[in-house]
């Protein structure tokens, strides 16, 4: 019973502490627009991949990365309606 506990509290530690771990109430818009951020923030933070895509795109990386910041806003549009409780 005590390590049921333990890794539920690990777990609730990692979610607090780390947003996109997810929990219970995450619904699929939530996830994946942090699997987006997580993407777009890897693809900034490799100097490779980011010259990968300004050869590709034929612009220079301060333009790339500039594109990529402004993705991560809503990489995936507005959240969907809630229905009012």
């Amino acid at each position: 019973m005590g390590d049921r506990y333990n890794i539920h509290s690990q777990l609730e530690h990692l979610q607090s502490k780390y947003i996109g771990t997810g929990h219970a109430e995450t619904n699929k818009w939530e996830w994946v627009t942090n699997q987006h951020r997580d993407s777009y923030a890897s693809y900034m933070g490799h100097s490779d991949m980011l010259s990968y895509f300004a050869l590709a795109e034929n612009e220079c990386r301060a333009r790339v990365k500039f594109n990529l910041m402004e993705r991560m806003l809503q990489p995936c549009g507005p959240p969907p309606e809630r229905p009012e409780d």
